[in-house]
């Protein structure tokens, strides 16, 4: 009886793993930058499940992290938001890993940066100098730049954040933050936080600004066009479960890319 028991059960756990096969025949596994995640994978998983058989794996952990994942054989992917040089750089900054020279990028579109303030923010517009300004400290007050008399607080994602790099270097110049600026885990933390603190300033890509639950949150003041490329990292070519995955979203999968 025992025996026959095992039997059975060694035969259901069988058949569970094939039934399973055959359900998701690929997995991909794509770790890195969150705007990639939210912005074109999390919209169309379902759509490219269904296309195409492939069950995504998701990790945001930022594109400096998910480049070391990569790197380290734990994902198929890595979700970048900017150059590999850059997205090397940081990985670097936040792990001290070097790249391998085999790294190969696979654009899928590109992105916009936008700005945000309080809602109860007069200013409307804001020049490269003043942008550099105010997150730098050189510039305190919103007074400065045509703004109430109170003062400026800046508001940034973490070190391994592609944006927060992105735009320190082609608006800042590459200079650091103003000391006391406040690191959020998240960019719907950076968000939230500008919506609570009139005195508030961030940067983050215009998607996450139209997601559900942040439309009406946060201002978005005039400034220059801030573009960057997203992107898989892949370890050479990508592999062909990956490159169903991007010809999927720069095919009929575009449609369901969030601006």
């Amino acid at each position: 009886m025992g025996r026959n028991y095992k039997v059975l059960f060694s035969l259901l756990t069988l058949i569970f793993m094939l039934t399973a096969i055959t359900a998701w025949g690929e997995v991909v596994k794509l770790h890195g930058s969150t705007t990639i995640q939210k912005r074109i994978m999390e919209p169309g998983k379902a759509a490219l499940e269904q296309a195409t058989g492939i069950k995504l794996e998701l990790v945001g952990n930022g594109t400096g992290n998910g480049l070391e994942d990569l790197v380290k054989g734990k994902c198929d992917a890595s979700m970048a938001s900017e150059e590999i040089p850059d997205a090397v750089s940081s990985m670097k900054a936040a792990t001290g890993l070097d790249a391998p020279a085999d790294l190969k990028s696979n654009v899928i579109t590109s992105d916009i940066i936008k700005v945000i303030i309080n809602p109860s923010n007069p200013v409307t517009k804001l020049s490269k100098e003043q942008l550099k300004g105010l997150h730098t400290g050189k510039i305190s007050n919103w007074k400065e730049v045509g703004g109430s008399d109170i003062p400026v607080i800046v508001i940034t994602s973490h070190l391994g954040s592609a944006t927060k790099k992105v735009f320190q270097k082609m608006i800042m110049d590459g200079e650091p933050y103003v000391v006391g600026a406040i690191e959020v885990e998240t960019t719907r933390k950076e968000i939230d936080n500008v919506a609570q603190f009139p005195e508030g300033i961030g940067a983050v890509s215009m998607g996450f600004i139209n997601l559900p639950g942040n439309e009406g949150k946060v201002k978005v003041p005039e400034i220059q066009e801030i573009s960057r490329p997203l992107m898989l990292i892949t370890r050479g070519d990508p592999s062909p479960s990956v490159k169903k995955v991007l010809d999927f979203f720069t095919g009929e999968g575009k449609k369901y890319i969030k601006d």
